[in-house]
């Protein structure tokens, strides 16, 4: 994808490069919104901020060690190990130079650092940037790129030429197990001669014996399908866009086929698009659909709106490539907020595994932990643990952490209520005595779960919400919160929130609470992934 649309230092280096000085910049409707005017002198602040945030920095989430990122790409399992390429620039913490940096985990919660794995090329008179895409393991050497009988990886990306306006579809191949690539001497693979055609995302369609490669037209609100023999030479197959949600550009799209209800008879083609939130805010929408080798088929309205996250930061995720049993688990991209965290800036989500359920409004996307975490999880010391069980909450707060556990604001809660007199329940996390806190709460009036920044007993900021019925007269939730990073899985992946928070020092508290009545707490479990 490209810059997020307050990060203009692309922008600024085209314009430098070319020896011209501008007082404002033009900002394409399509791209931008009045808030962008309103946040960009912050922002700028922001990316030029150099006093260390360690107490921001996530522990269970992917950062880099540092500098800036944004869209995971490549994502691929071999041997035993999940490699997460990312968009990086290995010279700045802002946005700029883009290039693939490389991390591997063999746990998907511990990541080792590696060097730069397809970094931006300078010509004469050509830049291009390695901007996002996708990455497979040619098992059968279809593009012939493979030595000495071992399969080559080969990674399809979007090359973005700022000074050709251009961009399209370039692939390198790599023989040293995804370390180093080289590039294919035909590139560029498919070139539609757009300045805005990006993120390709490529699988192996078996029972067709060919790739297919999904690809956006970002302003056009479309996604193409393109197949190949070989990754080299590509044949536009369709074309699927103008449905759903088309306030916002299309980018970062991905075709994967699920099993709907675990039923391998009744398999649906999940197709994702980053592009809003229901509120037109960062966010990414999906389709539920048909795919017959050729075309993508919707199989709800065209006016239908369905989300992956209800939250403000959730975006640009894409599936890992060849995961053992048909597993499905994407990671994405937490986009920032104007706060400011130095060396790094930028992190991943949590890696979450997809599923395709059956409900009353028909087929839904459900998403949870990946379930390889919960080996970690369980491998935690009984110190790192805690549990609870049918306890009655009346018109009080339960305080669950002390001064020496559970305070580091690196909890993993799961938790389940059944409502009962209480006007609102849920939890309490990032507290500070007198101070500050951060309120995950469910309206039993509303029915809504909703998010509150709290100072001195009075809302701070927006309060974010979201449409929750109980399921079995229980809610449940997946509270994920990590230093900066918040992500909540509603009654078993049905929804996810997801957002930022930049705690106070000292502001580690956390408890459950029942406002003007009584709630049973089912069940709690939480463990302190704190290092």
């Amino acid at each position: 994808m490209r810059a997020p649309f307050w990060f203009l230092f692309g922008e600024a280096k085209r314009n430098r490069k070319k020896g011209i000085e501008k007082k404002k910049f033009m900002i394409k409707k399509t791209l931008f919104t009045c808030l962008a005017a309103a946040l960009l002198p912050a922002l700028l602040q922001a990316q030029d901020a150099t006093t260390p945030t360690p107490q921001w920095r996530p522990v269970y989430h992917f950062t880099p060690a540092k500098n800036w990122t944004n869209d995971p790409n490549g994502l691929i399992y071999l041997d035993g190990v999940y490699h997460l390429y990312y968009q990086h620039n290995p010279f700045e913490n802002k946005w700029g130079h883009m290039s693939w940096g490389h991390a591997t985990s063999k746990d998907l919660l511990h990541w080792k650092h590696l060097p730069v794995a397809i970094p931006e090329m300078e010509s004469k008179d050509t830049t291009t940037w390695i901007f996002s895409g996708s990455a497979v393991l040619d098992k059968q050497n279809s593009s012939g790129f493979g030595k000495n009988g071992k399969a080559p990886i080969v990674a399809i990306y979007t090359a973005d030429q700022p000074k050709q306006q251009k961009e399209s579809q370039f692939i390198a191949y790599s023989n040293d197990g995804g370390l180093t690539y080289t590039q294919y001497a035909g590139n560029p693979v498919v070139d539609i001669n757009k300045k805005d055609f990006r993120d390709p995302s490529v699988i192996w369609l078996e029972d067709q014996h060919k790739w297919l490669m999904t690809v956006a037209v970002p302003a056009e609100h479309k996604v193409q399908f393109y197949s190949s023999a070989n990754l080299k030479n590509w044949e536009l197959l369709s074309e699927f866009g103008g449905q759903g949600d088309t306030r916002k550009i299309w980018e970062c799209p991905s075709l994967t086929p699920l099993d709907v209800d675990g039923d391998p008879a009744k398999k649906k083609w999940l197709l994702m698009v980053s592009s809003g939130n229901p509120d037109a805010a960062t966010g990414m929408q999906y389709f539920i659909g048909d795919f017959d080798g050729k075309t993508f088929t919707n199989n709800n309205p065209a006016e239908s709106q369905l989300f992956v996250d209800y939250g403000k930061t959730f975006y640009a995720a894409i599936p890992y490539n060849h995961l053992p049993e048909g597993r499905q688990t994407m990671i994405g991209w937490l986009m920032p907020f104007e706060t400011a965290t130095f060396p790094w800036r930028g992190q991943m989500s949590i890696p979450r595994d997809l599923l395709l359920k059956t409900t009353p409004a028909g087929i839904r996307l459900f998403q949870q932990p990946s379930a390889v975490l919960n080996a970690s999880l369980d491998k935690l010391p009984a110190s790192k643990k805690l549990s609870k069980k049918n306890v009655t909450i009346n018109s009080q707060e339960l305080p669950l952490n002390t001064a020496n556990s559970f305070n580091t604001n690196t909890n993993w809660i799961e938790v389940a209520f059944t409502p009962g007199t209480a006007t609102d329940f849920g939890l309490k996390i990032a507290q500070q005595t007198g101070g500050t806190e951060t309120v995950l709460g469910y309206s039993t009036q509303s029915h809504e779960l909703y998010l509150a920044n709290m100072k001195e007993g009075k809302v701070s900021g927006d309060v974010q919400k979201l449409p929750v019925q109980p399921v079995n007269n229980k809610i449940k939730l997946q509270v994920l919160f990590d230093k900066s990073s918040l992500e909540v899985f509603v009654n078993d992946g049905e929804q996810v929130l997801t957002t930022l928070l930049f705690p106070a020092p000292g502001a580690t508290g956390f408890a459950v609470f029942a406002k003007e009545g009584s709630v049973e707490l089912n069940e709690l479990k939480v463990w302190d992934l704190d290092k």
